[in-house]
C-alpha cells in the first residue's frame, strides 16, 4: 500500500509565506522609506519647476431650437465637436490677428458640455492676457457661427414650407378653374364630381394656411435663439495655487514612491529567499516538475547550474 504526502501537511513549506514576506519588508523600511521621501521631494520639485501655463476659462449660454427636457446631452456634445473644428479657430485667430495655424491653436483650448446648454471654454497661452484674450476671441467666434447656422437652418426650413405652400396654391388655382368651367346646365350626375373639386379646394385652402402659419413659426423661433445664446461668464485667468500645487504633487509623489518601494522591497525578499526545490513546487502545484534550477557553489559570479 502506497501513501500520499498530503500538499497541505505540515512538513511541506509553502512557496511564498505571507508572514515571512511582511516582516522581510519592514526589515526593508529603509529602501521604500527613502523611494517615499523621494518621490515626495520629486512630486514638490514638479509642482515648483514646472507650474501649469497661464489659463482662462469662459462659460457661453448656448440655446437650440431642438431643445428638449428629455434630452441626454446630445445637442451640447455637439457644440463641443463643433468648437474644436478649424472653423471656429480660423475666425478666433482673425480676429486675434494672429498668424498661429488653425491647427496649433485647437490643441490650447477645449470645451465642456456642463449642463444641456451651458458651455464652457478653456484656453492656454503664453500669459494671462493672452489666454483672456484668446477666451474671449473663441467665444464670440462661436457664438457667431452658432447664431447664422440657427438662421440658415430657420431661413432653410421657411423656404421650404413656403415651396410646399406655392405648389398647392397652383393645384388650387387649377381647382378653381375646374369649378368655373362646370356650368349649372351640367348633367346632374356630376355634381359627385364637383363636390369633389369643392372638398378639395377646402382641403387646400386649409394646408396653405397650415404651412404658412409654420413658415412664420420657423422665422418667428429664430430671434430667441439668437438672444438665447450669450456669453454668461466674460473671460477670465484662471488663479494657481502654488501651495496647493506642491501640497497635491508632493501627495501623489509620495504615494508613488512608496507603492514603488513597497514592491521592490517585496520582489527582493522573494529572490533572497532560500531556492525553491522541485519537490517542493510539485507538493505544492500537485503536479510533476521535470527539472530545476539550483545555484552552484560560489566558484563563480553567480553561475547557474541545472
Amino acid at each position: 500500500m502506497t501513501t500520499r504526502t498530503d500538499a497541505g501537511s505540515p512538513g511541506s513549506a509553502p512557496l511564498l509565506d505571507l508572514q515571512s514576506l511582511v516582516v522581510a519588508v519592514r526589515r526593508r523600511r529603509r529602501l521604500w522609506g527613502a523611494l517615499a521621501l523621494l518621490g515626495l521631494l520629486a512630486g514638490a520639485a514638479v509642482a515648483v519647476l514646472l507650474p501649469p501655463p497661464p489659463a482662462a476659462v469662459a462659460k457661453v449660454l448656448v440655446a437650440h431650437k431642438e431643445d428638449q427636457p428629455n434630452d441626454t446631452g446630445t445637442l451640447i456634445r455637439t457644440d463641443v465637436e463643433l468648437l474644436a473644428t478649424s472653423r471656429i479657430a480660423e475666425q478666433a485667430l482673425r480676429t486675434l490677428g494672429s498668424p498661429e495655424s488653425p491647427e496649433d491653436f485647437m490643441e490650447d483650448y477645449r470645451g465642456t458640455g456642463l449642463t444641456n446648454n451651458l458651455l464652457r471654454i478653456d484656453v492656454t497661452g503664453d500669459s494671462d492676457a493672452q489666454a483672456v484674450a484668446r477666451a474671449k476671441a473663441l467665444a464670440d467666434a462661436f457664438v457667431a457661427d452658432h447664431v447664422r447656422r440657427m438662421r440658415q437652418s430657420a431661413e432653410a426650413e421657411a423656404e421650404s414650407l413656403l415651396d410646399q405652400r406655392d405648389r398647392m396654391r397652383k393645384e388650387l388655382a387649377e381647382v378653381n378653374e375646374a369649378i368655373g368651367d362646370r356650368s349649372p346646365d351640367d348633367d346632374p350626375k356630376a355634381s359627385a364630381s364637383i363636390e369633389s373639386l369643392y372638398a378639395r379646394r377646402a382641403e387646400l385652402d386649409s394646408r396653405i394656411a397650415e404651412f404658412d402659419q409654420r413658415a412664420a413659426e420657423a422665422r418667428t423661433g429664430t430671434p430667441e435663439v439668437v438672444a438665447g445664446t450669450q456669453i454668461v461668464d466674460a473671460p477670465h485667468a484662471v488663479r494657481h495655487s502654488l501651495p496647493r500645487a506642491v501640497g497635491v504633487d508632493a501627495a501623489i509623489g509620495l504615494v508613488l514612491g512608496l507603492v514603488l518601494g513597497l514592491a521592490l522591497a517585496a520582489v527582493g525578499a522573494v529572490v533572497a529567499d532560500r531556492p525553491v526545490l522541485r519537490r517542493e513546487i510539485a507538493a505544492n502545484l500537485g503536479a510533476s516538475v521535470l527539472a530545476e534550477l539550483r545555484r552552484g557553489p560560489r566558484r563563480g559570479a553567480g553561475r547557474w547550474q541545472r
